[in-house]
């Protein structure tokens, strides 16, 4: 799954808008002048990579709680790579059009997109948590319950960022920024069980 993730950080890599810089680029301007203009595709390549990190870093340590897996545990890792290998996209659209009358749109797939990922990830703990037996015999029930309630986190907030969308682009972005700060800080589950 290592080699997933990794592909999904790399593939918005070549979004940054290098690709239209050269000499010949934008008339009349400096490198320093095209650079600055690609700001937002900067932006929207880090925040792509911070969240993919994220989840990598989450994904990992939910993994090493787990001793065996099944074929819907399975499935539901592979439903969670396929949002988080979607990342790219709306992060991509935000940076486009943030700023413009579409923000709200661009902002709502972003969310949604973020809603998602956080209900995929849900789904694949609640299995893995659950009395399927899939979880180490060492994770305690207190431990299961508290990383449970940080999972709780993700799928709120964002339903509020979706909601927020199309009143406040903006705001919808920034508390989709807040979750993934907040899985960062605390370090969802290895905080638990370091």
């Amino acid at each position: 799954m290592s080699g997933r993730f990794r592909h999904a950080s790399a593939s918005h890599a070549h979004r940054a808008g290098l690709s239209g810089l050269g000499p010949g680029g934008l008339a009349g301007s400096s490198l320093g002048q095209e650079l600055l203009s690609l700001w937002p595709s900067f932006v929207a390549y880090v925040t792509s990579f911070m969240t993919i990190l994220i989840a990598w870093i989450n994904h990992h340590n939910l993994f090493s709680l787990v001793k065996r897996v099944d074929r819907p545990f399975l499935f539901y890792n592979g439903v969670l790579l396929l949002f988080i290998t979607f990342v790219p996209f709306p992060t991509s659209l935000v940076a486009d059009y943030l700023q413009h009358r579409d923000a709200g749109t661009a902002a709502a797939v972003y969310s949604g997109t973020s809603l998602l990922a956080a209900l995929s990830f849900n789904l694949l703990w609640r299995r893995a948590s659950g009395k399927g037996g899939l979880l180490d015999e060492r994770v305690t029930a207190e431990e299961t319950r508290s990383i449970t309630r940080q999972y709780y986190v993700g799928p709120s907030v964002y339903a509020v960022a979706l909601a927020l969308s199309f009143v406040s682009p903006v705001g919808s972005v920034a508390l989709c920024a807040a979750v993934a700060a907040f899985y960062a800080l605390t370090a969802t589950i290895a905080s638990m069980c370091g």
